[in-house]
């Protein structure tokens, strides 16, 4: 089977969902010597996942957030499978838009945007986006006043998501109305809805009702300014592909019947992690070994300078599955360190391993969330070309 990638033709591995650790023992053998590392990406995960989504969140939009992971193939199967795209940056809309997507398929996110963006988003199309302050409004408007707004607000609570983002973005309550005033009476542009995010991982269903009751007061408050009637209510990201999903979802779309009753409402997202985390696994080498009594030390080609970057990576959520070359029963406690110099390189600390040699694999699974893209080529190594094979899955 081959796949598309906007004029690039790839072959697609079509294997069954146990036939993963044989794949991996082939193109490890085949293209990879010691020290080259490698992705696997699932697209039928990538098909499993939407069709997830659209049974629990059957009126609502995905933009998936483009910051997770831009892997082209991603991308593309994605918009294949009838999602849009929640962009941050010059860099990542061109990346959106050079695989043939279209600029109307796009939000520019960011509500602090570079003169230099915006100048773009507007020359390429881009014509919606985020505010939530009068200095934005005042950049919008001389730099891309056709442009669509929603005005981002704060969650009322993100201390339930494990790395919340209110600190850093949303209007507060009181500073709506003479924001939006601003925004509509005085500086002419358009404001069409409301945007929230209650930080990435959500953990607490019942932020989302929260923060969909305090964008049902924007919209009332839009009413009593005269705004012509806001009509989009962007419910931002938070997700993943977990138990937890569903009840979100169904606290989310009772909240949405309880508070905005009206059929025409258009409702999106921003999902990332949702999409991204499970479709990939990362498969690494041991480079290096040290016995230290009862302990052993490993040494692989990837590390925190790349997928495992500490702000980013959560061990919690990646299963670890070492492919050794000779059968070994033996459990020993080890340390994984990442091939840089520097002494903070350590991937996982005081885990259970079997004893492994030179060139046996460890396999990383879930690593599509925010690793990939934060690659670097500290102290020498190069994170940012990680070749990505692309694999489905089925159930035979």
């Amino acid at each position: 089977m081959t796949y598309t990638d906007f004029g690039k033709i790839t072959r697609v591995h079509n294997i069954p969902k146990d036939g993963m650790t044989d794949l991996i023992r082939s193109i490890a053998v085949e293209k990879h010597e010691a020290g080259q590392p490698f992705y696997l990406l699932d697209l039928a995960t990538i098909e499993r996942l939407m069709d997830k989504w659209n049974h629990s969140f059957p009126n609502v939009k995905p933009f998936y957030a483009v910051k997770c992971n831009t892997e082209p193939a991603l991308l593309t199967k994605l918009d294949n499978l009838g999602a849009n795209f929640d962009c941050a940056s010059l860099l990542e809309i061109d990346t959106v838009l050079s695989l043939g997507i279209c600029p109307n398929q796009i939000i520019f996110a960011n509500p602090c945007k570079a003169i230099s963006h915006i100048k773009h988003a507007a020359a390429v199309g881009v014509n919606f986006t985020t505010f939530d302050s009068k200095l934005e409004v005042d950049k919008i408007k001389k730099w891309h006043p056709h442009c669509h707004l929603l005005l981002r607000i704060k969650a009322p609570s993100d201390s339930g998501s494990l790395r919340p983002l209110g600190k850093k973005f949303g209007t507060l309550p009181e500073e709506i109305e003479p924001l939006l005033h601003y925004a509509c009476n005085v500086a002419g542009l358009k404001v069409v809805g409301v945007s929230f995010h209650v930080g990435s991982i959500a953990q607490d269903p019942s932020i989302y009702r929260e923060a969909i009751a305090n964008a049902r007061a924007v919209f009332d408050v839009a009413d009593y300014l005269g705004i012509p009637k806001m009509k989009i209510l962007n419910i931002g990201g938070g997700f993943r592909s977990t138990p937890l999903f569903e009840e979100i979802a169904s606290v989310v779309n009772e909240a949405v019947q309880d508070y905005f009753p009206d059929p025409n409402l258009t409702i999106i997202a921003e999902p990332g992690r949702f999409f991204a985390e499970t479709a990939f696994t990362l498969v690494t080498h041991v480079i290096g070994k040290r016995v230290r009594g009862e302990k052993i030390e490993y040494w692989i080609d990837e590390g925190i300078y790349g997928s495992f970057r500490p702000t980013l990576y959560n061990s919690c959520f990646v299963g670890i599955k070492p492919i050794s070359m000779k059968e070994c029963c033996e459990i020993h406690e080890s340390t994984i360190y990442g091939p840089s110099c520097d002494s903070l390189d350590a991937v996982d600390v005081d885990i259970k391993l079997p004893e492994l040699e030179l060139d046996d694999l460890i396999v990383f699974y879930n690593m599509g969330a925010d690793s990939k893209c934060a690659g670097t080529k500290f102290n020498g190594f190069d994170m940012l070309s990680t070749p990505t094979y692309l694999v489905s899955t089925n159930s035979t």
